[in-house]
């Protein structure tokens, strides 16, 4: 099954099945292991069979297992380097009625444009710093800044030592610190 090279043409629609019934639950597995979450495990398993489906006509897959896992290993690392916009809801957080509530105050209706200007420069600014976080430290202080958890209780959440969480807590301000210093400079 791994040689696509001698497949007659009327099969090879009944041999993309079987590949994917084949490697699918696998590759999925895989590209998981290695994403942020479900979805963009799915997009790019999606576009590996995409992939599979436009070249099997063209030129001969001789090890289908490597090439399934080369071309997924390729997407993944697209995947990682396109950049996606900041949206703010990207930071909101879940109240107790499980509503999305977003960080006070950033929301205000300014009237004046070049404030308004200031504030989003200044959002936008803020998320590409945290995105820079690793993900342990921009956690906590999310949790701590935004959903006002203490560090005990973030503590007890993840099942850290108090010690871990609040060294995080330092390393994550340290560093937004230095990324936004030139804002303190502007403003």
């Amino acid at each position: 099954m791994d040689d696509l090279t001698a497949i007659p043409m009327m099969h090879k629609q009944q041999s993309i099945i079987n590949i994917i019934q084949s490697y699918g639950k696998r590759l999925f597995n895989y590209i998981r292991s290695r994403v942020k979450n479900d979805e963009d495990a799915e997009d790019i398993l999606q576009d590996v069979w995409y992939q599979l489906t436009s070249i099997i006509d063209i030129q001969p897959i001789e090890q289908l297992s490597s090439w399934l896992y080369r071309v997924s290993s390729k997407k993944i690392i697209d995947k990682k380097r396109k950049k996606k916009p900041l949206l703010l809801e990207d930071f909101a957080y879940e109240d107790e009625d499980g509503e999305m509530v977003l960080p006070e105050g950033w929301l205000k209706d300014n009237t004046n444009p070049e404030k308004e200007y200031e504030s989003k420069y200044i959002r936008e600014l803020f998320f590409s710093a945290l995105k820079e976080l690793p993900e342990k430290q921009r956690q906590v202080f999310l949790w701590n800044e935004l959903e006002d958890l203490t560090l005990q209780e973030i503590a007890d959440k993840t099942g850290e030592n108090i010690k871990t969480i609040i060294s995080r807590k330092q390393y994550a301000v340290t560093k937004l610190r230095e990324l936004l210093k030139n804002i303190n400079k502007e403003y």
